[in-house]
């Protein structure tokens, strides 16, 4: 039986408190996902699941993939992959390269980055893909994608050129971001520079089209896309103290929309949220029964430190639920997942935290088994027979 435990009002909770909720973000985009990636509260979704065409926001996963290859050593930054002529035919944000000439990976990441090199996301994915061509690069991203838990992505190709095929949420999008983040901080200043010059010739497209970097709101990545279909769009994030930020919009009808509605949504993210600790880790949250155990019970505990966040006037208790099975049978080993806390601040996407088994509980001996069984006979006694007054 799954039992349901309302622990809104237990003292572990008494001190966070939240006010009315803060004024939702009234976003001019037609999909949006925003995330506190200190806390993982969730602040924003506006269509967020739905596989919308990325435009070149999905270059960050043929860049994750990139800097896979890369950790992994089947790419070195000093190696110079060839430009083919599938690549060079390329239009739109380039680095103008051309056929049979040879560039290193750390300018062709650059150039992804920064400039948005629509050749330069061809050549990476011709080196890396299973067959040698970008088509088998794409279905390569596709399978990474459903990996990493981006289950509304799927790819044609490498670059986020206009195609039927070529979909990513606005959640996927946030979760790639912060894998990028997460996984590569050796590569993640890259996102943060604002020019990059490939070549003095073609000197026009050098500089970054992230509208929100030298702003000083602490800005540092990662992508911004465009085209007719997608609207105007960006993969964003920003650190203030100790908190980050990523977002992802897209669908707005202009650049001066994008970037408007972006810093918007920092000031906003950061004014109207502080973080607070809930939860301690190994704190524990209830006692449940244990069926057939040396001990009765067994302690509920956090897994993890808990953060989260709130509006900064606070008022209103947060809600929560313990949600286990119960009785919970042994033997138990100390850390054992057995339940969730489900953390609810008003207004913003429920937040689940593990539950784990506080210590060691044994299997109870003959003497446990028999009072046990002895119990359910007594108690079925007393209740008489079905149906009976």
């Amino acid at each position: 039986m799954l039992n349901k435990t309302l622990v809104a009002a237990v003292a572990f909770l008494a001190t966070c408190l939240l006010s009315l909720p803060a004024a939702a973000f009234d976003t001019k985009a037609s999909s949006a996902f925003v995330v506190d990636q200190t806390s993982g509260t969730v602040l924003l979704t506006k269509n967020a699941d739905k596989p919308l065409p990325p435009a070149s926001m999905s270059k960050l996963m043929t860049l994750y993939v990139a800097f896979e290859a890369i950790r992994d050593g089947r790419l070195s930054l000093g190696e110079k992959l060839p430009v083919s002529q599938h690549a060079m035919q390329y239009t739109g944000s380039t680095l103008f390269l051309k056929a049979g000439e040879r560039v290193s990976v750390e300018d062709l990441l650059r150039g992804i980055i920064v400039l948005s090199g629509n050749d330069a996301c061809a050549v990476i994915a011709e080196a890396l893909s299973p067959d040698g061509t970008e088509a088998g690069f794409a279905r390569y991203m596709t399978q990474r994608a459903q990996k990493l838990g981006m289950t509304n992505s799927h790819f044609a190709n490498s670059n986020g050129w206009p195609d039927p095929g070529q979909r990513m949420s606005m959640r996927d999008l946030a979760l790639l971001a912060n894998r990028i983040i997460t996984d590569f901080p050796e590569f993640y200043p890259m996102f943060a520079e604002k020019e990059f010059l490939f070549d003095e010739k073609e000197s026009q497209n050098r500089y970054n089209r992230n509208p929100l970097l030298g702003l000083g709101i602490g800005a540092d990545g990662l992508k911004t896309g465009h085209t007719q279909e997608a609207g105007y769009g960006l993969v964003g994030s920003a650190v203030q103290g100790d908190r980050r930020i990523i977002f992802v919009i897209s669908g707005l009808p202009s650049a001066q929309d994008r970037a408007h509605e972006a810093e918007a949504i920092v000031n906003w993210a950061f004014r109207q949220f502080s973080e607070k600790k809930v939860i301690d880790k190994g704190e524990v949250i209830k006692q449940a029964d244990v069926w057939m155990g040396e001990a009765p019970k067994v302690g509920l505990a956090a897994a993890r430190d808990i953060s989260t966040l709130v509006p900064v006037a606070a008022q209103d208790k947060v809600k929560a639920e313990v949600i286990y099975h119960t009785p919970v049978r042994a033997p138990i080993k100390k850390g054992d997942e057995l339940g969730e806390l489900i953390i609810k601040p008003e207004g913003l996407e429920e937040m689940r935290v593990p539950l784990v088994a506080d210590a060691d509980v044994a299997r109870g001996g003959f003497i446990v088994r028999v009072k046990t069984v002895a119990g359910i006979l007594l108690k079925r006694l007393n209740e008489g027979p079905e149906g009976a007054l």
